[in-house]
């Protein structure tokens, strides 16, 4: 009862966090977050609305990281950029979608940098799986002057926001601001998100699950081998691992955060430099996972320690439970 009269709507959590984090901000922040949560909400009304309005199926185009570009990612993608780009708040963008870095009219610019997916795990949105649209937010080095391609490429220690919103069974928004992370609910009644899960915590010990492609097997390193075999061949008295691949970033994640495990994207004989992106997958996705309590690696480094040449970086991923994680990165130290 008390969650219907009086809810904690993210805008509402938007106020109260500066209030009691940053008492002195000046709001920008708080008006850029409120558009990045109006573009998700126009996206999951579209994801829901897809089969009736003929919005299924692919374009003819390839995007930057020379993936098929579905109707629904450019949907997506303008929404992304239109909502951005009018807040007064942004001066520059990269999205997954754009090959070059999206420029906001000087009249409309700001002092932030926002990257996105617009709709991660797209290939699998014909067949209604739980896809979603992850986002960073960085300040600009220096906001006198024009913004450039190296505002965009900082390091993910740099981001002062993160999150995703999934298009599932519910659509759900993941934040964190850097003190924490907090989950919303869009309520459709209300047309708003509410706070649902008011602090997210990786289990220390967390569920025997592990993600990944192992359609991928032939082709990984001694250390993921490894690795996988004992999710197999667990030690005696230990319960063998569960595998759980959704093939969505952001649904693969979303388990991991809220029932503990580990997500791998490695790098391979096909992608040894990995196939997620740095910039707008593995850096918002990897401040999640830590500020949640876990750890995010590449096998061998932080991710968030890794400064960013290109816009479409590739980079491997390991990351959740802190425990699992650290397994795989003494496997890396051992076999490779």
């Amino acid at each position: 009862v008390s969650l219907k009269r009086n809810p904690q709507t993210l805008t509402r959590w938007i106020i109260e966090s500066q209030r009691e984090h940053a008492p002195n901000a000046t709001g920008d922040l708080s008006v850029l977050l409120t558009s990045i949560q109006l573009a998700c909400k126009a996206i999951s009304n579209d994801c829901n609305k897809a089969g009736i309005y003929n919005l299924y199926g692919t374009t003819n185009l390839q995007n930057a990281s020379n993936d098929q570009v579905k109707k629904l990612d450019l949907l997506s993608n303008d929404t992304m950029i239109n909502s951005l780009s009018f807040t007064g708040q942004v001066a520059l963008m990269a999205s997954e979608e754009n090959e070059e870095s999206i420029k906001v009219d000087p009249s409309f610019r700001g002092r932030y940098c926002c990257v996105f997916d617009p709709l991660d795990g797209s290939s699998n949105i014909d067949a209604n799986v739980s896809v979603g649209t992850i986002f960073g937010v960085y300040r600009c080095l220096d906001d006198s002057k024009d913004p450039t391609d190296a505002d965009l490429l900082q390091k993910g220690t740099n981001l002062i926001a993160a999150g995703y919103c999934m298009y599932g069974a519910a659509t759900m928004m993941i934040l964190s601001l850097g003190f924490g992370v907090c989950g919303f609910t869009l309520d459709n009644t209300m047309g708003e998100f509410v706070l649902t899960h008011p602090s997210i915590k990786i289990p220390a010990k967390g569920k025997p699950i592990y993600s990944v492609n192992e359609g991928n097997s032939a082709n990984w390193n001694a250390a993921i081998t490894e690795y996988v075999r004992r999710c197999h061949n667990p030690k005696e008295g230990e319960t063998p691992r569960s595998l759980r691949y959704i093939g969505s970033m952001v649904a693969d994640v979303h388990r991991t955060l809220l029932y503990g495990g580990i997500f791998l994207y490695p790098a391979d004989k096909k992608n040894p430099n990995g196939k997620l992106r740095l910039v707008y997958e593995g850096n918002p996705m990897a401040f999640l996972i830590e500020q949640a309590g876990g750890r995010a690696i590449t096998g061998t480094e932080r991710i968030l320690d890794i400064q960013p040449k290109l816009i479409h970086e590739r980079i491997p991923i390991v990351l959740g439970t802190k425990s699992m994680v650290d397994e795989v990165e003494q496997l890396y130290k051992e076999l490779l």
